[in-house]
């Protein structure tokens, strides 16, 4: 009886001493991964983009002067060149701000206006556009819902003499530019906009160079300038949009009524 005690105690204190082994090496393992991993981190290497010779500062790169080597990664600094994507199209072109030494990483502080995105709101402008920025209020911009990137038309509500009154003003909305892109709502751009609800009293669209001068003519009029948000995926443009007065107002609502009620039976 005891000799099967003792076997039993025997195979327990084996199992014990087998599972703490066991933990111990796993435990073992686990340090030496992270140790490689760290390691490997620490001394990982990465390509990077460098200048196949010396060239001077005002060089206008070409794709003859770009290279890539291979550097280890704690040695880099942030504003360090990777060859990711189209880096090296958009590198052909660019002007060098300062001298740089061949075969040496390229910084994007090296090249003048710096990275794709720093320079600033005229960096997003497509040729022969313009930005141009307007006031409003915070209702005239959907209740600040408008932000970058989205889609809007611009109605304006004037004072002008009334046709059918000489001598007489009244007031009169009208669609002024339809589909016009918002480029940013007072300093945010679709670069920098982290969501949010972030007042703003200035919004800057992308115009062109006539559209601008109506803009500027329409807010030197002192009149109200109202944004309207569209879907982006709509290009409908309205073609017989009329400037609207009260006596319009009041002689047409039916028949708005009646073309809405159609509108959105055509939907269902």
């Amino acid at each position: 009886m005891k000799q099967k005690i003792v076997l039993i105690l025997a195979v327990i204190a084996g199992l014990i001493a087998a599972f703490l082994t066991g933990t111990y090496i796993s435990a073992q393992k686990q340090a030496l991964e992270r140790e490689r991993m760290a390691f490997e981190r620490k001394n990982r290497s990465v390509d990077v983009v460098v200048l196949s010779k010396s060239l001077p500062a005002g060089t206008k790169l070409t794709m003859d002067d770009l290279g890539v080597l291979t550097f280890p990664e704690r040695a880099l600094r942030e504003q360090t060149i990777r060859p990711e994507g189209n880096t090296a199209l958009r590198l052909v072109g660019r002007t060098l701000a300062v001298g740089v030494s061949g075969r040496q990483p390229l910084l994007w502080s090296d090249i003048e206006g710096g990275a794709p995105g720093d320079g600033g709101l005229s960096s997003l402008l497509p040729p022969k556009m313009r930005a141009i920025s307007i006031s409003v209020s915070a209702a005239a911009s959907v209740s600040q819902m408008v932000r970058p990137a989205d889609h809007v038309d611009v109605l304006g509500t004037f004072s002008l003499p009334s046709k059918e009154q000489p001598g007489v003003t009244e007031l009169v909305t009208m669609t002024i530019l339809q589909d016009v892109l918002v480029l940013a709502t007072g300093q945010e751009t679709a670069n920098t906009y982290r969501g949010g609800n972030q007042s703003y009293a200035l919004v800057t669209l992308q115009v062109t160079p006539h559209e601008a001068e109506v803009l500027t003519f329409a807010e030197q009029m002192r009149g109200r300038l109202t944004l309207s948000l569209r879907n982006p995926e709509d290009l409908h443009y309205e073609k017989s949009l009329q400037q609207i007065n009260f006596n319009q107002i009041r002689g047409s609502l039916e028949t708005l009524n009646e073309l809405r009620q159609k509108t959105l039976l055509r939907k269902k």
